[in-house]
């Protein structure tokens, strides 16, 4: 008797267990259907998760943006939770979609957002939110004045698309851009084309790091130079793939980055690695802080970083005695073949979660809506050297008089209106990788192979056949890319480590599932027991 009601007892805690779990995990959410007509009786409380880096004129803006909206909808309210990290959103996602408690919009890349979509109609597909007459992309019965579809810049739309369906909205775009010490270049005796190649900027990297018989650089007279940095390797590599039109991945996500064009760039860079004209940021720090310094005449970065770069740049991290006067120009990142530019592109999305109630995603897809409108669009594209994703916004005049007040002020600062133009101008010229489930592991393979290649030669190691033979061997094993990854038509994959959550859940469900199977043995051999007797 006393055994019997310990069982009940503990089959009791598992039926705690056993619904939440079924409820929040197993059975999933129902594919979204758009509602006829948005309740406007009802009130709605969103969350909205948002990157920042502490710019608080940005977070200035999402939260006008919010009271803006507020205004227009008084039913829906939206919360707003800031991250400083896109990675530490999308682990808080990915731990989140095992209970349901994903927030109702979120600030994201496409490559997460496959990642987020491999459990089921966990994140809104949004072609037919797009057409709807009244509540689709510059709709009857919004309250605001949105951008239509056709004004959504198609590059950057596009890029929002996963197996040939939208799963998301641009917000905001960026590329990569080429900050220049004009002033020591041209002390080199070098003058400054109009398109950078590698090998152009690499015979000048060299160059500059030369030094005299006492250690100092004769460039800048200084102990430390690094002529050549690079911010985001991972976008070196693939920028310079792209241009070599060699593998990296296909749309199924086949990884095809281990080739002989992939050694011969990462030779390129032990080359002039080893002759000092070479590092990259996680390896030798900021580029920014090295080119104010008058340390370093090359820094890529994104054109979002272009009001830190320069002299008289509005944002700065060394100390004011330690910056050198120079004169910044702004190229495109170096090319294989100037005739046919490819440069990447950049930047954050938005994404919708599903609910189990229609009402409170459509209430979401409003705000998403409304960060497209002009007012946010080009507020938000003077803090850094973003554009917006439209051509309404950008065809303002309130958007082109401020990029014709170039060098005015601090907010008109030349270096980071020239990223701007850079990237306005070449938005043609852009590309994306691949998404599925897994692209950003191969994204994060991608960099890690030029870093372990510098650390190579810095440390004296022998970069040869062998060298590579294991290089691959390693990024294959670190980054399981020799595993299927799911594509964007969702075949099979290895998600990796379950989140937490999603591993108490599971245990909670097994554990259930234990006592009740113990339960009814239980009373099975008790039942026989008492009728043999």
């Amino acid at each position: 008797m006393k055994l019997r009601k310990i069982l009940l007892c503990l089959l009791l805690c598992a039926g705690v267990i056993l619904p939440g779990s079924g409820c929040h995990g197993s059975r999933g959410l129902d594919a979204f259907v758009l509602p006829e007509q948005f309740d406007e009786s009802r009130e709605y409380e969103l969350m909205f998760w948002a990157k920042n880096d502490t710019n608080k004129t940005q977070v200035n803006i999402y939260e006008n943006a919010i009271a803006e909206f507020e205004k227009l909808y008084p039913n829906i309210h939206i919360n707003v939770r800031f991250y400083t990290d896109y990675g530490k959103i999308y682990n808080d996602v990915i731990t989140n979609i095992a209970t349901q408690t994903t927030p109702n919009i979120c600030i994201t890349y496409p490559d997460h957002i496959a990642t987020y979509m491999t459990g089921d109609n966990v994140v809104v597909p949004l072609d037919d939110l797009f057409a709807d007459e009244q509540y689709g992309l510059g709709g009857s019965a919004l309250r605001f004045d949105g951008p239509a579809q056709d004004e959504v810049v198609p590059q950057f739309l596009q890029e929002c698309q996963i197996g040939g369906v939208h799963y998301a909205l641009p917000y905001m775009r960026s590329t990569e851009a080429l900050y220049i010490n004009k002033t020591y270049v041209e002390k080199l005796g070098y003058t400054i084309p109009d398109e950078i190649t590698w090998d152009w900027i690499f015979e000048v990297a060299d160059k500059a790091a030369e030094k005299d018989s006492d250690g100092t650089f004769k460039l800048n007279g200084q102990k430390v130079m690094l002529p050549f940095i690079y911010k985001s390797t991972d976008n070196m590599m693939i920028q310079m793939l792209k241009q070599k039109n060699a593998g990296y991945s296909d749309a199924e996500g086949n990884i095809e980055i281990f080739n002989d064009t992939t050694t011969e760039m990462l030779q390129m860079i032990a080359e002039h690695t080893g002759t000092g004209g070479f590092s990259t940021f996680k390896i030798s720090g900021y580029p920014a802080n090295f080119l104010n310094a008058g340390q370093c005449i090359f820094a890529v970065d994104s054109t979002a970083g272009s009001t830190w770069m320069g002299s008289d740049a509005p944002l700065v991290d060394i100390p004011e005695e330690k910056i050198v006067q120079f004169e910044t120009e702004v190229r495109m990142v170096p090319q294989f073949d100037p005739a046919h530019p490819q440069m990447i592109s950049q930047g954050p999305s938005v994404c919708i979660f599903n609910k189990r109630d229609p009402q409170e995603v459509l209430a979401a897809w409003l705000f998403t809506q409304y960060l497209l409108t002009d007012d946010v669009q080009i507020s938000y594209a003077e803090t850094e050297g973003y554009i917006p994703v439209t051509s309404k916004a950008q065809n303002t005049d309130t958007y082109q008089k401020y990029l014709a007040d170039i060098g005015k002020d601090d907010a008109h600062y030349e270096v980071k209106i020239k990223a701007s133009q850079l990237l306005l101008d070449n938005t043609e010229n852009t590309f994306v990788t691949p998404v599925f489930n897994g692209s950003t592991s191969l994204r994060d393979a991608a960099g890690q192979m030029i870093e372990n290649t510098t650390k190579a030669v810095r440390r004296n190691q022998t970069v040869d056949d062998a060298f590579f033979t294991k290089l691959y061997a390693d990024m294959n094993s670190l980054y399981r890319l020799d595993q299927k990854n799911t594509s964007a038509a969702g075949s099979e994959t290895d998600l990796g480590p379950l989140p937490s959550t999603a591993k108490a859940l599971l245990g909670g469900l097994a554990g259930a599932w234990v006592l009740i199977i113990v339960y009814v043995a239980y009373g099975f051999l008790k039942e026989r027991k008492r009728r043999s007797a």
